[in-house]
């Protein structure tokens, strides 16, 4: 029995069960004022990106990333998007793959952000300190999605055309091939993209 005479799991006010030792699904909308402020957000890390080396972001996102899996075991709304910005940043540095710079942009502006320790919510506090992360991760992952299709698409293909090809294949022939394939996605995903009704965060 709990303190107010109820069994536990029963909440203290309501007569409905909560759930104990189960998950919860949390479900919110962003208004166009909510959106406001990550806008404002990624706009100055915008201009950080024009201030800074890219290699120099690319670094500092990687050393966040390696401290936050140092504070394992994380906040599973945490720990579950890690994947997610780690293919991002693979999908940036793939130097075959040649990410539009509009999109390298964006990409950017977002590692800018999510390193930033100091930003909407600062990461320090404890288990929601990058519950604002998070949602630009999830943001840029949802208004970047056709450009990380037609990616998945190009690893695919050039995984299949490297195991069925020879190792000694001519390096021209297979550069021909794969600049192809590349260009192909590119224009896929710019059609795609420009059809997608834009969140309007960048």
């Amino acid at each position: 029995m709990s303190p107010y005479g109820k069994p536990f799991g029963v909440d203290r006010y309501r007569d409905f069960p909560v759930a104990c030792g189960m998950g919860m699904r949390i479900s919110f909308e962003l208004t166009d004022r909510d959106l406001g402020f990550f806008r404002e957000a990624l706009s100055q890390s915008r201009q950080a990106v024009k201030d800074a080396e890219e290699s120099e972001i690319i670094d500092a996102i990687t050393d966040v990333l390696d401290e936050i899996r140092k504070s394992e075991p994380l906040p599973d709304f945490v720990g579950k998007r890690l994947p997610e910005l780690e293919s991002l940043i693979s999908m940036l540095n793939d130097e075959e793959w040649q990410l539009p710079d509009s999109d390298r942009e964006s990409l950017l502006a977002t590692f800018v952000y999510f390193a930033d320790p100091e930003d909407i919510l600062p990461d320090d506090i404890p288990v929601i300190g990058y519950l604002d992360d998070v949602i630009i991760i999830e943001l840029a992952v949802r208004e970047l999605h056709h450009v990380r299709e037609a990616y998945e698409d190009f690893c695919a293909f050039r995984d299949d055309f490297e195991k069925k090809q020879a190792k000694d294949i001519d390096p021209v022939i297979r550069r021909d091939r794969i600049d192809r394939r590349r260009q192909q996605l590119h224009q896929r995903m710019r059609r795609r993209s420009a059809r997608l009704t834009k969140s309007k965060i960048w």
